[in-house]
Formats: C-alpha cells, structure tokens, sequence
C-alpha cells in the first residue's frame, strides 16, 4: 500500500465476598477518619484500583482474554450519529460524550503547526472544520488558536480551538484511550510518545504506522526500537499488498503489538461485497492473532466520495444502519475474528453488539 492511500485511511471488579462485617459500633471520629484517608480502598485489598481507561488497557493487553468482547473505536472521536455530523470532529466534546457511552478508544488525527508543535487536526487544510482557512503547517501555533472548530455542514461554531496533542491527551487522560493517527511521518511517533509520556500518558495511547513491505517493517522497527516497549503499537496491515498470513506472523513476531488493523479494500461501489473477509480474516491470520494474543481490528466508517465501506470490503456504517443490515456488518466481522471496530456510529454500534451479546461490561458503575 502506498503512502497516499495509508493516508486515506488514516477490568477486574471486586469480589462481593470480601466485604468486610462489623461486629460493633464505630465512633463516628474515627470512621469518619478512616474514610478520609481510605477513600477507595476495595473490598479485596490485593486487588490494586485502577481508573477507567486502565481495564480499558487490560482488555486492550489481553485479547485472548477477553474475545467475547467487542471494543468500539470512535472515528474522529465520534462526531456522527445516524449518519449526521452532530459535533465537531476531533474535539474535547466528541472526547466526553464517548467516554459517556462507552467507548473504549477514541482516534485523533496528528499533525504539526508552522512552529513545529503537534496539533489535533484530520485535514492538512482547515477550512471544512475550523473558522480558519489555509494549511495547519502555514500557520502557528498562536495563530491556529484562534481558529473555533465548527460542526460540519451546520454553520455551528464552537467555543473549542484547534487543539494541541498535549491539550487533547490532557482531556481524555484516565478516561478513555486514544488511537493516534499520525498524519506526519513514522519517525514522528518518537515525538508523539515522548508529548504522551510527559503528562503521564504513555499507557493511554496506541500508535501504529502501516506496514506492507519488508523496507516499511525495518522503518516501523527502527521506530519502536527507539521508542521502546511500554507503548502499544499496532501495526496497519492492508490486503492490496499483504495477502500472505505468514508476513502477518512476521509482523506480529516482530512487534508483539495489541492489535493489528487490517484494511480489506473495495475499489469502487460495482465491486460486490467480501463474501469472506479477505486473506487477513482468513483461517491462518486469524490463527496467528490468536497465537500473538493481538486484535484483530477493522475499520467500518465512511471515506467520503468513496464506496461504501472502502476500507471493510464494503460492509460499512451505511449498509448496518442506513440500509438495516448491522448482522451483514458487525455480525460478519465478529464471526471473523474482529474485536476491535472503528466506526462513525460508536453509540448505535454499542447497544447492537449489547443486544447480541458482544459486549461484556466493565462493571464497578461503568459501562
């Protein structure tokens, strides 16, 4: 796959048992003391409390754990519903409300300002999401702030501004993951990593870069290689130039990464529907994610002016919803090994896979 088209497309809950019985009363100084300084202490000491987006990691860590759970990727992070923009794409609100329905990750586009500082934008262009016109690399930091972002195609201004990496990972911090597409180049990642860890992010996002050659896995190599192990990475595999599981066993060896996402092309609307998933949801691949414990990840939102589903052999976001066929989607997708699905649809797409089954909730109040 080449770089223009990459860039297209680009828990554990106390026991109930452990509860601990008081056999008589306690003054009322004293509990209150204790409560101040034990706040959260489980009902089962040896089980360390973690925030939200932390059993978000460990699902994320442990796929062969938990493949009877699907995860929901918010594209943009989530600015549609029923097929309409509703918010403004790559926002702190799109952040809120997917961390209030549930979703486990949300995709921010990465890209640089004139002063070289990283930016949260999809469009190398501004004019479609921002009261501003012009190339996000043209203008400075200073400059892009004073850009709102607006609801596409509504004429709604918000009171957001073209936000930093720094400030969008602030948000979204011990609440949700973030999947980071990187619109710059693989070496860029160093930075984004090293933005991450400084406030206390690195476990909180996955990176990935695609990798279709030998040349592109030794790139990708030398950049996690200077990253390090303790951040995810996954790996973006596409089957115009990777139809051979063995190099996704490479890959995987290679990386040990979380989860693969795997893009299954549809060339044009005349092309029919993947009847099998292509050769990365085939037998053998899926056999490989299973002995890498990765995801297999799939990708179901609309590229506009492009066929449905482009990037899921056509079985997309158009064709569950807005012609009624989610089981010929999401259904077709799990019973191929998908637990990982991107999708402009995270709310819709959550209580489908509640209904049948695919979701095992967090529990502890969350969803």
């Amino acid at each position: 796959m080449t770089d223009t088209l990459y860039r297209e497309v680009q828990h554990i809950n106390p026991g109930p048992g452990a509860a601990m019985r008081l056999t008589a009363p306690i003054p009322a100084v004293f509990l209150a003391t204790f409560l101040a300084l034990f706040p959260l202490l489980p009902s089962d000491a040896s089980i360390p409390q973690r925030d939200h987006a932390g059993l978000i990691r460990e699902r994320l860590a442990n796929a062969n754990r938990f493949r009877d759970h699907v995860m929901v990727v918010a594209h943009r992070a989530g600015w549609k519903e029923n097929g309409q923009v509703v918010r403004a794409e790559n926002s702190k609100a799109a952040i809120d409300h997917a961390t209030a329905i549930g979703v486990e990750m949300v995709e921010l586009d990465v890209r640089r300002s004139r002063d070289g500082v990283l930016v949260v934008m999809h469009d190398e262009t501004l004019e479609r999401t921002t009261t501003c016109r012009g190339k996000v690399a043209d203008l400075t930091l200073a400059a892009l702030k004073a850009c709102r972002l607006i609801v596409e195609g509504t004429g709604i201004v918000t009171d957001e501004a073209v936000p930093t990496l720094a400030d969008m990972l602030i948000h979204a911090r011990g609440h949700i993951l973030v999947n980071i597409d990187n619109k710059l180049e693989p070496e860029d990642l160093a930075e984004i990593v090293e933005t991450a860890r400084g406030l206390d992010m690195a476990d909180g996002i996955l990176i990935k870069t695609a990798i279709w050659n030998d040349e592109r896995l030794d790139r990708a190599r030398a950049v996690i290689d200077t990253i390090g192990p303790d951040i995810a990475f996954m790996p973006i595999l596409a089957d115009d130039a990777v139809r051979d599981a063995a190099f996704v066993d490479r890959v995987a060896q290679t990386f040990s990464p979380q989860a693969a996402e795997m893009i299954h092309w549809r060339r044009s609307a005349a092309e029919p529907l993947t009847e099998a998933g292509g050769p990365l949801f085939s037998p053998r691949a899926r056999a490989v994610a299973v002995r890498g414990n990765f995801h297999l990840w799939i990708n179901t939102y609309l590229i506009t002016d492009r066929p449905e589903g482009m990037v899921a052999g056509g079985r997309g976001d158009g064709l569950a919803f807005a012609q009624g066929q989610p089981e010929a989607v999401y259904g077709f997708w799990v019973e191929r090994g998908a637990t990982i699905i991107q999708t402009d649809e995270p709310a819709a797409l959550i209580g489908w896979l509640d209904r049948q089954g695919y979701r095992r909730h967090y529990g502890g109040g969350d969803s």
